[in-house]
């Protein structure tokens, strides 16, 4: 019988992709250990499903059980217990995929595992902004819109590996377009921005000592930002160069601060 101010049953499509995404933070080898919290006895037979199918049938019977969606919510706090994970960077990613799920039903997974009842997403997409506090942090610090627009998708699916190479590509094309110019790297900031050059692309009016320094600093931040991000990650193997959520925050914010500068220089002919 349901307790008192519980809440209602989830819906059997909600039960399944939140099961599905739990279902990626956890190993077969867990699985009966966790759902002993939800008291369902698994059939001999459970053991051949799918991890997130063990764990769909252990809600669901549960719930019938008892007749409200209990279960489902002691499920994703037993699974999302911290110490689980190997470290911060795996956790913020798994309760992230959970509560991109969670906040169309009106919960979330908080930083410390817990759940927590919020106003209910109506939409996807809104779920999934809502979910990544990366995003989120990059709409609280304006990050520079051309940033987002090349990296969107990947953002999405918290893939930073790749957000930060797309980020990166966003600057580059911003160069070429204002210059006219081809190329990639170092080459295109020399040919573009370097004192030496003209430079083509001017962050100042170059009338000063201090300015022409300036225009040198700029030009070696995006050789920086080629060098350190956009070369490695375009050949490295990803599972070689692990991008965390930390480093993925401050290089998107560099981009967008040489995005901004790059709309506010001059385009000097040679």
């Amino acid at each position: 019988m349901a307790a008192p101010n519980s809440p209602p049953p989830f819906a059997a499509s909600t039960v399944e992709m939140v099961c599905r995404a739990l279902g990626e933070a956890v190993r077969g080898h867990q699985i009966t250990n966790l759902i002993v919290v939800l008291k369902v006895d698994e059939d001999a037979s459970e053991a051949r499903n799918t991890k997130w199918k063990r764990l769909f049938n252990a809600v669901a019977a549960a719930q019938n059980r008892q007749g409200d969606g209990r279960p489902l919510l002691r499920l994703v706090s037993e699974i999302m217990q911290p110490v689980r994970f190997q470290s911060p960077e795996e956790f913020e990613t798994h309760r992230v995929a959970v509560s991109e799920r969670l906040l169309l039903s009106g919960y979330r997974v908080r930083e410390d595992g817990k759940m927590a009842r919020v106003a209910r997403a109506t939409t996807l997409s809104e779920a999934q902004q809502r979910a990544d506090a990366l995003r989120a942090e990059l709409d609280r610090r304006d990050v520079h819109p051309d940033v987002l627009h090349f990296c969107r998708a990947e953002l999405v699916q918290q893939n930073y590996f790749h957000a930060v190479l797309e980020a990166s590509k966003s600057v580059a094309e911003k160069l070429r377009d204002l210059s006219g110019l081809q190329g990639d790297g170092t080459p295109l900031v020399d040919s573009t921005c370097s004192l030496s050059s003209g430079p083509i692309v001017a962050f100042n009016t170059l009338s000063t000592d201090w300015e022409r320094s300036e225009q040198t600093g700029l030009a070696t931040l995006l050789k920086g930002l080629f060098g350190t991000f956009r070369n490695l990650t375009a050949h490295a193997p990803k599972v070689l160069w692990a991008t965390s959520r930390r480093d993925a925050l401050d290089m998107l914010t560099l981009a967008s601060m040489l995005h901004r500068r790059l709309d506010a220089a001059t385009v000097r002919k040679r």
